[in-house]
C-alpha cells in the first residue's frame, strides 16, 4: 500500500495521539512564561515547488509563493487594540502581525496556450493580512482578516516570466488563460498549544497540536495538525510559519538561548468548503474550474534555527491532492523562511 492510501488514517492517529499525550504531560512539563520581545521582526519567505531536494524544477499546481511579514514588540498596541486583542484572543503577550504575500498556480502544461479545461486553473493571488497575536507560556492564538485581488491585477505573469527570462528558462505561455480579476477576503483564526514531552539529556521534545480555520471568498476550510519537535530552546517560539493555510503570520520568536534550533515532523488535514484558485470566479460564469477535493492531508518535515536574533528555517510540504484529476501523488513543495529582529 503506497502512502497516498494510508496517508488519512496516519494523520488522525499522529493528531489524536499527539493531543492525548500533551494534555496528559503539559503540566509537568510546561514551559516558563515567555520572555518579553522588545524587537520587532522582519520575515522574508520563499515557497516553491522547485525548492526541494525530492524532484527537479517543476511549474506546476502551487508553484511558488512570496511572503513579507512584519510583526511588533510584545505589549506595544495602542489601547483600542489592546482590547480589541484580549477581547477575542484573551490574555497574554500581545502582537500585531502585517504581511503582503503573491501565490502562484499553474496546470501541469505550461507549454500550450491553449486552455485546459481538467487542470488547475492559471490563477495569481496577491493578499494583505492583518493579524493579532495573544502568547501565553503554552498557547499562541492568532485572529485576522486578509484581503487582496486574484487575477491578472496580482502580476503572477509578470514575476513569473520576467524570474524565467533572468534564468534563461522558458516562458509560461498560458498566463492568458488565468482567471479573471476578482477581490479576494478571509476571515481567518486559529491557536496552537505547545506542550513539553521529555527531556533527553540537553535536548528537549514537544509536540505542538494545532486548529485554524478561515472563511470568505478566498478560502473558506477547517484545519487540524500536530508537530513533534526536538532541539533546544524550543519555547522560542511556535513552530515553522508557511504561506499558506495555517497561522499566517506567526512569525514571533524570542531566543532563550544563545543558539536555539529544532528539528520538526508532522500532519494536518484541512475540510475544505471553498478555494476560489480551483473553483474559479463565481461571478463569472464561463471562469474555468476544477472540482476541488472537501480532504487535503499533508505531511511536514524541517529544521529551523535561531541565533542572536537570527531566525533561518526550513519545512518540506508533501501534499494530497486538491482537486479530482491531479496528476503525480503527493505533490510537495520546500520553503525557506529568514527572519530577523531590530
Amino acid at each position: 500500500m503506497g502512502l497516498k492510501n494510508y496517508l488519512p488514517s496516519t494523520y488522525r492517529w499522529f493528531i489524536a495521539t499527539s493531543l492525548s499525550v500533551g494534555g496528559i504531560l503539559c503540566s509537568h512539563l510546561a514551559f516558563a512564561t515567555p520572555k518579553q520581545d522588545p524587537f520587532d521582526t522582519l520575515t522574508i519567505q520563499l515557497e516553491n515547488s522547485s525548492v526541494s531536494t525530492l524532484q527537479g524544477a517543476s511549474d506546476k499546481y502551487y508553484t511558488n509563493g512570496i511572503r513579507v511579514g512584519w510583526t511588533s514588540r510584545t505589549d506595544s498596541l495602542p489601547k483600542p487594540i489592546a482590547d480589541v486583542n484580549r477581547f477575542l484572543l484573551g490574555d497574554g503577550m500581545q502582537r500585531i502581525h502585517w504581511g503582503l504575500q503573491q501565490l502562484m498556480f499553474n496546470p501541469v502544461d505550461t507549454q500550450t496556450v491553449n486552455r485546459l479545461p481538467h487542470d488547475r486553473p492559471y490563477a495569481g493571488v496577491l493578499l494583505s493580512t492583518l493579524n493579532l497575536i495573544s502568547d501565553t507560556d503554552t498557547t499562541r492564538s492568532v485572529f485576522g482578516i486578509q484581503a487582496g485581488l486574484m487575477g491578472p491585477g496580482a502580476l503572477g505573469r509578470q514575476v513569473q516570466n520576467g524570474f524565467h527570462g533572468i534564468k534563461g528558462d522558458n516562458k509560461i505561455l498560458g498566463w492568458h488563460n488565468q482567471l479573471t480579476n476578482m477581490p479576494v477576503f478571509q476571515v481567518q483564526m486559529g491557536r496552537t498549544w505547545r506542550y513539553g514531552i521529555m527531556h533527553a539529556g540537553p535536548v528537549d521534545f514537544d509536540v505542538l497540536p494545532s486548529a485554524n480555520g478561515a472563511a470568505g471568498d478566498y478560502k473558506t476550510y477547517a484545519q487540524l495538525g500536530a508537530l513533534l519537535r526536538f532541539g533546544q530552546g524550543l519555547d522560542s517560539d511556535f513552530g515553522p510559519t508557511r504561506i499558506g493555510p495555517g497561522d499566517d503570520g506567526t512569525d514571533a520568536y524570542v531566543g532563550t538561548k544563545t543558539v536555539n534550533w529544532y528539528v520538526f515532523g508532522g500532519v494536518d488535514g484541512q475540510g475544505v468548503a471553498y478555494n476560489s484558485t480551483l473553483q474559479g470566479n463565481p461571478i463569472n460564469p464561463h471562469s474555468q474550474h476544477v472540482s476541488k477535493k472537501w480532504d487535503v492531508g499533508e505531511i511536514l518535515a524541517g529544521v529551523a534555527v535561531i541565533v542572536k536574533g537570527y531566525k533561518l528555517a526550513y519545512t518540506q510540504t508533501w501534499q494530497t491532492q486538491e482537486f479530482n484529476g491531479q496528476k503525480g501523488g503527493l505533490f510537495n513543495y520546500g520553503s525557506v523562511n529568514i527572519s530577523f529582529k531590530f
